[in-house]
């Protein structure tokens, strides 16, 4: 309705009647331009200079083109336009549109909704009986969202956040609590998303703008798990991201399995993943929630059958599942040999198998339970047939996520010999101090079995060792093991099927060939088959399920000699010899090949290097190291080889290079802390790294 006494512009009122009259005449055309008197000759020759042009009101852009066009583009005229529908709104003006939702009216512009939302451009644009009312009633949604939402389509800002958000898991009643003070989530379609702490949490916004965010909406009584459904059903694609994206956020053990579910029932794909990732990395604090004892049958034997299960130990897949079990023990005790099938037992330690599985009621009166507890002691009864005793349950979990880390362990130089140890993550490039051992060691042989590091014999600076110690990457602790039979160092050693062997090496008084295995399992060493040459300063490793012993010292000459150990057979062959004589080498596989590189021959340090073809059975040259390197090792890590620390002849090494064999060329890598000759390493795949107990050290070293 217009004031009395104005008009619209572009009409008139007839005085009589009020009828519409015609419009105002258009103003008269401008006068054509007068002709300008032509310049003087030397005028004309000078260059036109551009004519400065004023600032414009706005964000105005001027283009000056021939003929004397203006090209004008208001950047704010979206913003302006829709400030001024969104005042419309809450006047009630021009609305054609009232949405019925519980008790509440919304009003509304179709135009506005159709525009930004699919739901609402089907409704008003299609054959629908919606498209011609006035008032349309809707279901299944929460009005306060829907508020939310509409007035999101205007302003085009949201605030996601809520001090005590619950999502209700499907089926049981059970909610969890996220934590108080949450950062608010503010998401705008331009340029991206934002998070950022809201200065007022207490304060109830309501409709009007956040004082503490100006121009952004605060939804501080609107929460995920009904804004989320809401913005999935109007297709506003963008406001769903956002409510993923804070429920990621908050992902914790305590409510990770409700975010799962919830995200599953409304068919949140990313968010689904993520939770899902992080139930199986954080499955032994999550088996401790009432969430996990409240899952239904086919979710836990989801979760423990998994590859990707990150436990230190199958032991607490173990205790999860009978906690399971025990919460409703009359309804779940019929599920014990299903659930028990996705235990790896034969992982389990001896000690505990008789001390804990057998003696549990639950496993022992199920005949299929039996089997499988027999089938895990068959697998501890005969280490040397692992091989051909593997099954699902015997394959390592690994952690999706993890990734590889280098430890360098213990080693000495000048006249020192080092307890500390040191580990390179590739994924930051970046070397940490971790745990010092309990000893001080070089000459050391160090191997990796499952999730623990081992560092066996060595030298203390005054004896040669038969003590054994192994590194928990989780508490970043080092605890000793069962010694070994025979006193080593400059011995070779490596892991296969689970067991670690140790072969070679010097006792104080001469060469040795003899070996010995060590099954962590039932904690003992057992000798196993003595190499046909005595080998010091000798490597092993690992290929193609065989044992392969390179090189070494045999108290008269430097060897170029290799054999292979078959664990099935209990005994060692010879292989062709390499094609320079070398101890202290570094060995490793990469590839399906057996690489050494550097060493000694007798005469001076080497930087050649050398692979095997098991199928070929010969070896072959390839790009020599940029530095001459003996007493280092050489591991496999990310599809590269990596040569670390030694010594080049004249002094110890912390320089660290590393090999493709995609280009056949070494280049530099970051060095280590520490100048480490006669070292050990071995590398473990880890998911969290550094530990929080390691040392605060953590800067980068400079690559040589």
């Amino acid at each position: 309705m217009q004031p009395r006494g104005e008009r619209p512009a572009g009409r008139t009122q007839s005085p009589e009647h009020g009828s519409p009259g015609p419009g105002p005449e258009a103003p008269p055309p401008p006068p054509p331009p007068q002709p300008q008197p032509p310049a003087p000759e030397a005028e004309r020759a000078r260059p036109r200079q551009a004519r400065p042009t004023a600032p414009m009101e706005g964000a105005m852009q001027l283009l000056s083109r021939e003929g004397h066009t203006v090209s004008h583009n208001s950047k704010r005229h979206y913003h302006d336009a829709f400030v001024a529908m969104s005042r419309m709104r809450q006047r009630g003006l021009l609305c054609d549109i009232v949405l019925h939702v519980a008790a509440k009216e919304i009003r509304a512009h179709k135009v506005v909704l159709a525009s930004c939302s699919p739901y609402f451009h089907a409704m008003f644009t299609n054959e629908m009986s919606e498209s011609r009312q006035t008032h349309v009633t809707l279901h299944d949604i929460d009005p306060q969202a829907l508020d939310q939402l509409v007035q999101f389509a205007y302003t085009a800002e949201i605030v996601v956040g809520e001090g005590n958000v619950q999502v209700r898991l499907p089926g049981p009643s059970l909610s969890f609590p996220l934590p108080q003070s949450l950062p608010q989530l503010r998401w705008a379609p331009v340029p991206q998303l934002l998070v950022f702490p809201c200065a007022s949490p207490a304060v109830p916004h309501g409709p009007f703008p956040c004082p503490c965010s100006p121009g952004s909406l605060s939804l501080s009584r609107v929460i995920p798990q009904t804004l989320l459904p809401a913005a999935s059903l109007l297709q506003l694609n963008g406001v769903r991201d956002a409510c993923c994206k804070f429920l990621l956020s908050q992902l914790d053990p305590s409510n990770c399995l409700g975010i799962r579910g919830f995200a599953d029932t409304h068919s949140c794909s990313d968010l689904l993943k993520a939770a899902h990732r992080y139930v199986l990395q954080h499955f032994v604090d999550v088996a401790k929630t009432e969430e996990f004892m409240l899952l239904p049958l086919k979710q836990v034997l989801e979760l423990v059958s998994s590859d990707s299960l990150n436990v230190p130990s199958e032991e607490d897949v173990y205790r999860a599942v009978l906690s399971w079990v025990k919460h409703d023990v009359d309804a779940r005790r019929q599920h014990v040999p299903r659930l028990m099938k996705c235990v790896r037992l034969p992982l389990l330690s001896r000690d505990f198998l008789l001390g804990h599985v057998d003696a549990e009621s639950l496993v022992r009166h199920h005949p299929d339970c039996k089997d499988l507890l027999i089938e895990a002691l068959k697998f501890h009864l005969l280490p040397e047939q692992r091989g051909v005793l593997g099954t699902s349950r015997t394959r390592p979990r690994r952690c999706e996520g993890a990734g590889p880390v280098l430890f360098a362990v213990g080693g000495g130089s000048l006249f020192a010999i080092h307890g500390d140890c040191e580990a390179y993550d590739t994924r930051t490039d970046r070397w940490h101090v971790v745990a010092s051992m309990s000893t001080r060691r070089a000459r050391v042989g160090v191997s990796a079995v499952g999730n623990r590091l081992y560092a066996v014999g060595g030298y203390d600076g005054t004896s040669d060792l038969a003590t054994v110690e192994s590194y928990d990457p989780v508490t970043n602790t080092w605890q000793p093991e069962v010694s070994m039979g025979t006193r080593r160092s400059c011995l070779g050693v490596a892991a296969l099927h689970g067991l670690l062997y140790a072969a070679g090496g010097y006792d104080g008084a001469s060469c040795l060939n003899s070996a010995e295995r060590y099954d962590p399992l039932t904690g003992t060493w057992t000798s196993i088959a003595a190499m046909s040459t005595r080998r010091r300063y000798v490597r092993v490793a690992m290929l193609d399920g065989n044992l392969y012993a390179v090189g070494g010292y045999d108290s008269s000459s430097h060897l170029a000699t290799v054999e292979k150990y078959e664990p099935q057979v209990n005994a060692w062959t010879p292989v062709a010899s390499m094609l320079s004589r070398r101890s202290s080498a570094g060995v490793a596989v990469l590839e399906g090949a057996l690489y050494v590189a550097g060493g000694n021959d007798g005469t001076s340090c080497l930087n050649s290097v050398e692979r095997y073809s098991p199928k070929a059975g010969a070896w072959e040259s390839v790009a020599p190291m940029n530095i001459r390197r003996s007493t280092h090792d050489l591991v496999a890590m990310d599809g590269w080889l990596y040569a670390v620390g030694g010594n080049d002849g004249s002094s110890s090494l912390n320089s660290i290079e590393k090999y493709n064999p995609r280009t056949n060329k070494w280049v530099a890598a970051s060095c280590m802390f520490t100048r480490r000759s006669s070292v050990g390493v071995a590398v473990l795949e880890l998911l969290n790294f550094p530990p929080p107990s390691s040392p605060t050290l953590s800067v980068s070293s400079t690559s040589l």
